[in-house]
């Protein structure tokens, strides 16, 4: 059962609104389900939109956010916990420890970072924890025809490609996310035409 939520999203609102909108809708049933919030700290964009309707609610929101952007200005103020680390990559780390799984959001590079991280780890067996995107307004689309085009090309392994659970519903892609186990397949995919696994 996740108890603890890492959102990857953008540190903008975007455009059209419907992306700050399934920001709150998922703050929201977050807060229904007493699930606490793990997220890069910020005070604007969906990050902070996302933020704002848990502590609204009453939720447990934590932080993890480098001291460069804390210096300039952009960490939320009133949160549960916030944890300052040096850099990106102890971000990332830290997130993931603090986290039972991760979904992304619209978002851009950042999200983009985090996402395919996370993926990484997953696939490489450092975690075992389950991945989502919400394609809200089918903003992942382009995303998803990507890998699946790396399955195509014998670049990605089919059972690595949906260790990432696609919804554009976020209480399905929970409840996706919760229902999840483990994928146990080999990496190299040249390893195992060549039957040396």
């Amino acid at each position: 059962m996740i108890q603890n939520l890492c959102v990857f999203c953008g540190s903008s609102t975007g455009n059209p609104p419907i992306y700050a909108e399934i920001a709150r809708s998922l703050g929201e049933y977050l807060l229904e389900k007493e699930i606490t919030l793990v997220y890069g700290g910020a005070n604007v964009g969906l990050m902070g939109i996302l933020a704002d309707t848990m502590l609204a609610g009453g939720g447990r929101v934590i932080g993890v956010m480098p001291k460069s952007l804390v210096e300039r200005e952009v960490a939320h103020a009133s949160l549960t916990g916030m944890h300052i680390v040096d850099g990106m990559q102890e971000r990332k780390a830290l997130m993931s420890d603090l986290s039972d799984a991760f979904i992304a959001l619209p978002g851009a590079y950042g999200t983009l970072d985090e996402l395919f991280e996370v993926l990484t780890w997953n696939q490489l067996g450092i975690i075992n924890k389950p991945v989502g995107v919400l394609n809200t307004a089918g903003f992942y689309d382009f995303l998803t025809s990507m890998l699946d085009h790396a399955v195509t090309q014998k670049f990605l392994r089919p059972e690595h490609r949906y260790m990432l659970h696609v919804d554009s519903d976020h209480i399905r892609l929970i409840e996706k996310l919760d229902t999840y186990r483990p994928v146990i397949a080999e990496k190299w995919i040249e390893r195992l035409k060549e039957g040396k696994i």
